[in-house]
């Protein structure tokens, strides 16, 4: 009878131990984490130059579309993966034949002054874009000539188009203006028009004020819009503040007057990234390194080989030069469609670096070396039937690109490919050689902004060599075909098998050397808390969750299991 209870006490004791042990591995005041409340004021330093806030106007600059971005909305807006979501209309649907849009609006969208939106915004914003004197792109006024818009009612707005076109929602996602606050402004008026200077719009945060010093704006100042229909934003006040270049950003950061910089690049974006107490964030942006080949160049007929261009694209040591010249901040490049997109091929992989396999395919095309001769003299060129291998690479007079095009000089020198370098005024690459198709061979970088959609119809279909924008003068009927498709369907599931297809056949012509996709740096100070990232269609995407982001919060116990 002892002996039975000494083994209960033992039993009782361990069952206690094992209790206490399992007490003491949960925490004693479990939480669910810093929760966001309202409250306390984000400045960032933003470099370039405030002009005016208007949606319609702020194309050429940066820093306007940056302000833009928090005041404005339109019909849709589009995810880090180019796909449309909705906005201010809270629908849309599409014909079959892809030709009719009807957008129907939220109940409760209201604009900064309290007056709800209506389709009446929607007709006046985009017939702005169909008047002749539209001071914006050629091209959006030339799509928006073609386009009828129809008030259905208060709230549902049709557009239709003379042809299917599927990337027309990317055209409806600039933010609208107020039509109670603008009718009867005439477009070419509106540049100058008061408005601009006293924004009112339906974003997250509304226009409070200017900051002026000696008689110039230095910055701006946004509060949150409580009525923002989809809910206030944590921060209280959202204030820019104008600065000349990256370093005055930057400078201005340590000593306090800010808590984040717009962009960093250069000699900023290394002295950034040393600073503890800043969030250096990078993604990938619509911008592309590429090396435009003219295909049917009559005298450089070797243009028009596949594996000339191919060998062309492995000499080329593209992460070098993307390490020692762009300061690691760009992405080797597969083809012209943006990793990360809903249209991305993921198989893809990008051509190697191997100048060995390259000169093998210069050999095999009947391009060989002289006997004899020595790497790094001027002897040293591949020739066939008694014609050197040789191009004339035309480049910007400015940097980076002068970099480049020696290391590219230097890259095919080593395959046997002379380069005479031709730099040029940036401003004449484009007039004068690309759209005259006179050249050999054209180093540039392609913005793919601001439009999501990949759309690579105007670059690569074989109608677009003659007066478009098919450069190179690349003809393939398979590209044609699925390019042509691509455009008219409103299936986007469809659309990416059709650009998978043209991506792979892209990787094996090579029409075109691609040979980055950029990479887009700015700051955060490590205080501000709620923030995500992602591939960008335009630098302001940045601020596409700007509403979450907060420096306020209080830590909530956690829910009972």
């Amino acid at each position: 009878m002892r002996t039975l209870r000494w083994q209960i006490l033992i039993a009782v004791g361990g069952l206690i131990l094992v209790v206490g042990l399992l007490i003491g591995q949960t925490p004693s005041g479990p939480d669910a984490g810093p929760q966001p409340v309202q409250g306390g004021a984000y400045v960032e330093a933003l470099v370039g130059r405030i002009v005016r806030l208007n949606p319609l106007l702020d194309f050429s600059n940066q820093a306007d579309r940056d302000v833009d971005r928090l005041l404005y909305r339109g019909l849709v807006q589009f995810d880090s993966q180019g796909l449309p979501q909705p906005d201010l209309a809270e629908s849309w649907t599409v014909s079959a034949d892809a030709t009719l849009y009807t957008f129907t609006l939220r109940d409760d969208a209201v604009w900064h002054d309290g007056v709800a939106v209506t389709s009446d915004d929607v007709i006046f914003t985009f017939s702005e874009l169909q008047d002749e004197d539209f001071p914006g792109p050629a091209d959006l006024h030339t799509l928006w000539q073609g386009i009828n818009i129809i008030r259905l009612d208060e709230h549902t707005v049709q557009f239709q188009l003379s042809e299917p076109f599927a990337p027309f929602l990317d055209y409806v996602a600039m933010g609208l203006l107020p039509d109670h606050l603008l009718r009867g402004a005439q477009v070419e008026n509106l540049i100058d028009h008061p408005f601009n200077l006293e924004p009112v719009g339906t974003g997250p945060f509304r226009f409070d004020r200017f900051l002026g010093e000696e008689g110039q704006i230095v910055g701006v100042s946004l509060l949150a819009w409580e009525d923002f229909y989809g809910g206030p934003p944590y921060l209280e006040r959202f204030e820019f503040r104008t600065y000349p270049d990256e370093s005055a950003a930057l400078a201005a950061y340590e000593a306090g007057e800010v808590a984040g910089i717009s962009r960093l690049q250069g000699v900023a974006l290394q002295d950034a990234l040393r600073l503890s107490s800043l969030n250096v964030h990078a993604a990938r942006i619509p911008r592309a390194g590429i090396v435009f080949l003219n295909l049917k160049h009559p005298e450089k007929t070797f243009l028009a080989e596949k594996q000339i261009r191919q060998a062309l694209l492995m000499g080329i040591n593209r992460q070098w030069l993307i390490d020692s010249l762009l300061d690691s901040q760009a992405i080797v490049a597969t083809g012209p469609i943006l990793p990360g997109t809903w249209a991305y091929a993921n198989t893809l992989e990008p051509w190697p670096y191997d100048p060995d396999a390259a000169a093998r395919l210069l050999e095999d095309r009947g391009f060989v070396l002289p006997v004899g001769a020595t790497p790094g003299t001027p002897e040293y060129v591949r020739a066939k039937d008694g014609a050197a291998l040789d191009l004339t690479l035309v480049f910007a007079e400015e940097s980076p690109f002068d970099g480049m095009a020696a290391l590219i000089q230097s890259n095919w020198a080593a395959l046997g490919v002379r380069v005479t370098l031709q730099p040029v005024a940036p401003d004449s690459i484009l007039p004068d050689y690309l759209e005259t198709h006179d050249f050999e061979a054209v180093l540039t970088e392609w913005d793919l902004s601001p439009y999501p959609d990949p759309d690579p119809y105007p670059f690569w279909h074989d109608t677009q060599v003659e007066g478009g924008q098919n450069y190179g003068g690349f003809e393939d009927r398979n590209t044609s075909i699925w390019l042509e498709r691509a455009r008219t369907l409103s299936d986007p599931g469809r659309r990416a098998e059709l650009y998978q297809s043209f991506q792979h056949r892209f990787q094996d012509q090579v029409p075109a050397i691609m040979l980055y996709y950029q990479v887009y740096s700015y700051g955060l100070d490590a205080a501000l808390q709620g923030v995500t990232i992602g591939p960008l269609n335009d630098p302001s995407d940045r601020l596409r969750g700007a509403a979450e982001w907060f420096l306020v919060a209080r830590r909530e116990p956690a829910a009972a299991p």
